[in-house]
């Protein structure tokens, strides 16, 4: 049974920052993984917690779902995915649940004195994904879009919402690397060339 936005509370992990808070970062973590989790990777890789002066940053943690290409079985995920592939259709139901439950989230700063154009939504993989649905089909007056070794169906909303825009759209960064086995690097590059014509508009 789907989970409604009302009945989900996402668990945080925080890094406030050094200084005066005026702007926040909502970082989504890969599938199967926790807030806590991609924080402590982070910290590995700069050998530091990811600080700024003045940008508090949230790492929520999804809540625990059943996950079909895990053969049902329950995993910290964004939303359903029928296999892992861009050739496939996306599960909009678990999406759109999520999104709703990330509004809450994006409200919640809002609710704390930060302005909207002063939040960014990005993450890693699903994270990534889940952050242009977010983004670009229900807050395209966020402050901007990062993706990390992410991918969309060739057959997405967001492409969709994308062709109906017709204001500014949030600006985007994207990378991806080319020896991931998981997420091929032609996803990524098949999801920029979709992405890129929409974005060029606004330049």
């Amino acid at each position: 049974m789907a989970a409604t936005s009302g009945s989900v509370c996402l668990q945080r992990c925080v890094v406030s920052p050094a200084g005066r808070h005026s702007a926040s970062l909502i970082f989504l973590h890969g599938s199967g993984d926790s807030g806590q989790g991609l924080k402590k990777w982070i910290k590995q890789v700069l050998n530091q917690d990811l600080t700024f002066q003045h940008i508090k940053v949230i790492y929520p943690t999804a809540p625990p779902r059943p996950y079909t290409p895990l053969k049902g079985r329950l995993s910290n995920v964004w939303f359903d995915r029928f296999k892992i592939s861009n050739d496939c259709p996306e599960h909009l139901e678990s999406i759109d649940v999520m999104c709703q439950v990330l509004t809450d989230l994006i409200d919640d700063e809002i609710k704390s004195g930060i302005k909207k154009n002063r939040i960014l939504v990005g993450g890693f993989s699903m994270g990534g994904c889940m952050a242009m649905h977010l983004a670009y089909r229900s807050h395209q007056d966020v402050a901007g879009v990062f993706v990390l070794s992410s991918f969309l169906s060739k057959t997405s909303a967001v492409y969709q919402a994308l062709q109906k825009s017709d204001g500014v759209l949030p600006e985007l960064f994207q990378c991806h690397g080319t020896a991931d086995e998981l997420v091929l690097h032609s996803w990524g590059w098949d999801e920029t060339r979709h992405i890129l014509p929409y974005l060029e508009q606004n330049f």
